[in-house]
């Protein structure tokens, strides 16, 4: 197996630059460079430390190599999503397999009344689309209340939560960058 080849063509596929993949994993990207370029021979315990970054197990990484690669699941069943949500939110994640996704995509429907915590901050981004009811979305200091159609987009480390105060369950689709368990 090409290690070189084979973390490039990956890196790639997940749409990482050898320097986002070097910052992810801690690692210099002149280290990144020479691994792809076979200048180097990572020991495990490096190609491990890179490949986390990505992220990816040994396991995935090696296979990849073989004449037919594992492929991640392309499409889920609504019966086959799994709820992940807190008490009152239902967040049915698609792809939840899939490790070394980039993003988030889910479906969550807040029950009446339903106040989750505060979103975490982090860095990231965050958009989503309200399909049914109405939802009520604080930004910092501002509050929104959203109807079928509006959407929102917003960087995840800004102060944000979400509620539905209202009597009637509400049900958004978003996508979240980078990716959420």
């Amino acid at each position: 197996m090409d290690i070189g080849a084979s973390l490039k063509a990956i890196r790639k596929a997940r749409g990482l630059s050898q320097r986002e993949l070097a910052k992810r994993a801690g690692v210099t990207n002149s280290t990144i460079s020479m691994i792809e370029k076979n200048g180097v021979s990572p020991s495990v315990s490096s190609l491990e430390k890179v490949l986390a970054g990505i992220p990816i197990s040994l396991a995935e990484f090696f296979a990849s190599g073989q004449a037919s690669p594992i492929r991640p699941k392309a499409v889920y069943r609504a019966d086959e999503l799994p709820d992940s949500g807190a008490a009152g939110l239902v967040r049915k994640l698609i792809g939840e397999d899939i490790h070394y996704r980039i993003f988030s995509l889910t479906d969550q429907c807040y029950a009446p009344d339903c106040a989750p915590e505060p979103a975490p901050l982090r860095d990231g981004e965050t958009a989503g689309i309200v399909i049914e009811g109405q939802l009520e979305l604080s930004i910092e200091l501002d509050t929104f209340i959203l109807q079928p159609g509006d959407g929102y987009y917003l960087e995840t480390e800004r102060p944000h939560r979400f509620r539905n105060p209202f009597p009637t369950p509400c049900r958004v689709i978003s996508v979240t960058t980078p990716a959420q368990e």
